[in-house]
């Protein structure tokens, strides 16, 4: 059993849902990287996903690519990022998901990319441009590795799309809650909720939404249904407008402690 799927099973027991914060590899430097991560998971994150900075996003909003940038412009590397995830296997065993584009992991080579991973102790592939048809060569090598391979789903997708990933999928299922890039927004869809029990047709795993969720009122009321919450660019908006602040740390801990408390108020 994965530690993705053992984090979802207590709090299932515990009826808990999952907040799942985002952050960029390497933003602003891989230091800070680090001290945010500790952040994260000291005020209440039940899962990391970890951005892969790259030149050519086309899911994410200006806010995450600028995250990116930042990141790139110091020459952020996927070794570096292994190195990072070690220092945070030494005191934390979180399930880390790493959240990317099919280049940078295809350059790596798909084997060297899975192993070095695995090693390193890294739990979940999300690859955002990568869909489930094409997805086996990468699948396969993180079965290999004990690593989960993560899909998304959409407002757009068929039911066909939905069984199609269902039989792929591993750890979770990620819907999308818009038909569009990251970023925050003010208000969800109000069919949200429809769209995730007609997943849950399809799969018996839990289903995490994400993209636009900014603000705790989102997260109670999507954990109503949802089984996890996960959230971006709000987080990075927060890192942005205090970068080189000495209360940092404080202002993006007490926004993910607002969040992850919105979570048990269902």
């Amino acid at each position: 059993m994965s530690r993705i799927t053992e984090v979802f099973n207590t709090l299932k027991r515990k009826k808990e849902k999952a907040l799942i914060p985002y952050i960029t590899a390497g933003d602003p430097d891989m230091d800070t990287t680090e001290t945010l991560l500790k952040c994260l998971i000291t005020n209440g994150a039940d899962i990391i996903e970890l951005g892969v900075p790259f030149s050519d996003p086309m899911a994410d909003g200006p806010t995450i690519q600028a995250a990116s940038q930042r990141a790139l412009d110091n020459q952020f590397s996927l070794k570096a990022i292994f190195t990072l995830i070690k220092k945070v296997r030494a005191w934390s065993a979180i399930p880390i998901i790493l959240f990317g584009y099919y280049n940078p992991f295809y350059q790596y080579g798909l084997q060297k990319l899975s192993r070095d991973a695995g090693e390193a102790g890294v739990d979940g592939f999300l690859t955002v441009d990568l869909p489930p048809e094409e997805a086996d060569d990468l699948k396969r090598e993180a079965d290999a590795n004990g690593i989960d391979t993560i899909f998304l789903l959409a407002p757009t997708s068929t039911e066909e799309r939905m069984q199609l990933v269902s039989e792929k999928v591993s750890g979770f299922v990620y819907f999308v809650s818009v038909t569009g890039v990251t970023g925050a927004r003010e208000s969800l869809d109000e069919t949200l909720k429809t769209y995730i029990d007609k997943i849950k047709k399809f799969t018996a795993l839990p289903v995490g939404i994400g993209f636009g969720i900014s603000k705790p009122e989102h997260i109670r009321e999507l954990a109503g249904y949802a089984d996890a919450m996960i959230v971006g660019s709000a987080i990075i908006k927060v890192l942005e407008a205090n970068l080189g602040k000495p209360d940092m740390l404080d202002r993006v801990g007490h926004f993910v402690r607002s969040l992850k408390d919105a979570t048990l108020e269902v």
